[in-house]
């Protein structure tokens, strides 16, 4: 039996749906449905391939295979999508261009349609994963649950599911492999971020799924990119944790401006830290001195 899903439905929709309506008045919601705001008519064809009536389920469902792509991606790219109808979009719309890409930088994705996305990126890449690397055979199903978010845990690099994504990153264009950086889970992006490329590595800092934990974890790596040290400084959200400024006075590549606005933001005790230090600049660490004479005063 086919899981129960609650879906939260706008007053127009409602109005299509309410009870007591006869098929004949279903059908003519979904000749109708163009009239409405993209979401919504999303909404009412999605309910309607749900209907008891063979016609209007019939009905809903070439309608639905026919949607354009900006509802679509309306859709796709919304934070309150249900799991559900993002999962329907990905069964029947993963060939069109561009929706495979932005139902993976949703979060509300669920993983067995994250994987059957991920493959399709893989497949038209040319490169056929292996066993190892697709767990999800089957495609997504109506009423897959949301993807748990990923942890900051490290990543096992050693596992056989890294490694061949590693062995399938050494096949990829760069094409491919900037797809997957912007769209790929946690171990694509500790792949992809040491690219030679800087176009595909600096594409990982721009993931939507990239955690804090991964960036402070990056910029304590020593990476050398500057077009991703320009990306993270340029991030108001990052720059509002502690840690990340922390790192970026450490790290020899910050912009000796950036780095000194957050040195201005730091503990007196980690300022102290760096007056005395000999890892950082000379810049950095006189700054520091003079921030804590002027803290004395």
């Amino acid at each position: 039996m086919a899981e129960t899903i609650k879906l939260k439905i706008s007053p127009p929709v409602a109005a299509c749906l309410r009870s007591g309506q006869s098929a004949g008045e279903r059908l003519q919601g979904i000749g109708n449905a163009p009239a409405l705001e993209p979401f919504d008519r999303f909404m009412l064809i999605f309910c309607l391939m749900k209907d008891g009536d063979a016609a209007v389920k019939a009905a809903a469902q070439a309608a639905f295979s026919s949607l354009p792509s900006e509802t679509l991606l309306a859709v796709a790219g919304s934070s309150e999508a249900h799991p559900a109808l993002l999962d329907a979009i990905a069964k029947v719309h993963h060939q069109r261009e561009g929706i495979g890409e932005a139902l993976l930088g949703n979060e509300q994705l669920s993983a067995p349609a994250r994987s059957f996305l991920e493959r399709i990126i893989l497949q038209r890449a040319g490169v056929a994963p292996s066993a190892d690397s697709a767990p999800h055979e089957s495609e997504p199903g109506e009423a897959a649950e949301a993807a748990p978010q990923e942890p900051d845990a490290p990543l096992d690099e050693t596992g056989e599911e890294f490694q061949s994504k590693y062995q399938m990153a050494q096949v990829l264009g760069i094409a491919e492999k900037i797809k997957m950086a912007l769209t790929g889970d946690k171990e694509w992006r500790s792949i992809l971020v040491k690219d030679a490329n800087k176009l595909v590595s600096g594409s990982v800092v721009k993931n939507p799924r990239m955690t804090e934990g991964e960036v402070v974890t990056l910029l304590k790596s020593g990476i050398q990119n500057d077009e991703i040290m320009r990306l993270i400084c340029a991030n108001k959200e990052w720059v509002k944790n502690y840690s990340i400024r922390k790192a970026l006075v450490d790290n020899h590549r910050t912009p000796v401006q950036n780095a000194l606005r957050y040195l201005s933001t730091l503990s007196d005790k980690d300022i102290a830290g760096y007056a005395k230090s000999k890892n950082v600049s000379s810049v950095i660490s006189t700054q520091a001195k003079r921030l804590l004479l002027n803290k004395k005063r």
